[in-house]
């Protein structure tokens, strides 16, 4: 069997259907320039944004909130990731032609969705960090002590490396004969012969993924969220002098989880689709490969994007760092007091 023409992302397998031979699949010529710009103005962006703030971070290792070692972890995530962000423009670029080699495609794919996970974990630990601090003040000073950070941090970064494994395992290089260009994609021929069974392998890895690394964080983050809103509201309502300061934080909040759900639900919800198709659970039509071949390449540029967002929402927002950051870069002259903030938000 030969793969399909261009495979749009990682969820796509090398598996020809049918439908290939018969539906109209192919993609609109300015995807070819329209999604390699985009990537590059994403790695720009994630490279000086996230730059940015691990260079902040280092520099302030002597006064370090739990937070800013938090912050510091996410940058270097989303920095890694869109590291390799170069060689999916190629990629694109070429009409999905890899020219770097199995060993490079099997390492960068490995990457991303290391730092996928990884970035989400630590979106999630930021969060509940918060959340203690905020509504349980009293009791943090014992749980958010160094070595529970540390610990935290080696657990991220240990389950994001397994769980990425399977991604390391079934991406792998094919030559189509179609179009004479060489693929990088997922591959479950590995997994046996039968292609119920690589359709099962398929969906597994593909549901999984999407449950763990955006459906259960995302829960408890909203949870989180929720009860930090609800703790803020009773606070400020006993001092009413701060309705600005309160509309402020509930902003941000806002900010966070509606860029957070804006940039993963769409990438998670065709690939839960895909997987979806693979079971057989409906039945797969023209209409719906077309539909998948022109909406899965902006899904996952919004999950690039979501990487050079980060440092501009999960630390420029906090303004005690933002005057550290613009001090550090010179930006600021360091004489100036920064903005004052209320003081649970200042131990997040």
């Amino acid at each position: 069997m030969e793969p399909t023409e261009s495979p749009p992302d990682y969820y796509f397998s090398d598996k020809e259907t049918a439908y290939d031979r018969f539906c109209d699949l192919s993609e609109p010529a300015t995807y070819q320039t329209l999604f390699p710009v985009l990537y590059m103005l994403i790695f720009i962006l994630g490279l000086f944004g996230n730059g940015a703030v691990i260079f902040t971070v280092w520099r302030t290792q002597g006064k370090r909130r739990v937070a800013l070692v938090y912050i510091g972890n996410l940058a270097f995530a989303d920095l890694t990731f869109v590291s390799f962000l170069p060689l999916w423009v190629v990629y694109t670029s070429l009409g999905f032609h890899w020219p770097f080699g199995w060993f490079l495609c099997k390492i960068s794919s490995y990457v991303v969705f290391f730092n996928m996970y990884a970035s989400v974990f630590l979106l999630t630990s930021m969060t509940c960090d918060r959340y203690i601090a905020i509504v349980h003040p009293l009791s943090s000073l014992q749980v958010r002590t160094r070595s529970c950070m540390y610990a935290s941090l080696a657990a991220v970064w240990t389950l994001s490396g397994f769980l990425a494994l399977p991604f390391l395992v079934f991406q792998k290089t094919w030559h189509s004969k179609i179009n004479n260009h060489t693929a990088c994609a997922l591959n479950f021929r590995l997994a046996g012969s039968s292609e119920h069974l690589q359709g099962l392998w398929s969906a597994g890895i593909s549901l999984s993924f999407s449950v763990l690394s955006f459906l259960l964080p995302f829960l408890v983050m909203m949870v989180c969220y929720g009860l930090i809103v609800c703790t803020l509201f009773r606070h400020f309502n006993i001092r009413r002098k701060m309705h600005q300061r309160k509309r402020r934080l509930f902003k941000i909040i806002i900010a966070l989880v509606v860029v957070f759900a804006t940039c993963l639900i769409p990438f998670h919800a065709l690939g839960s689709a895909i997987a979806f198709s693979n079971l057989d659970l409906f039945p797969i039509t023209c209409a719906f490969l077309r539909f998948l071949q022109l909406a899965y390449p902006y899904a996952t540029c919004l999950v690039y994007a979501n990487s050079c967002l980060n440092p501009f929402l999960y630390a420029f927002l906090d303004l005690n760092f933002r005057s550290q950051c613009l001090r550090l870069l010179h930006l600021k002259k360091s004489r100036q007091i920064p903005t004052k903030v209320p003081r649970e938000l200042n131990q997040h």
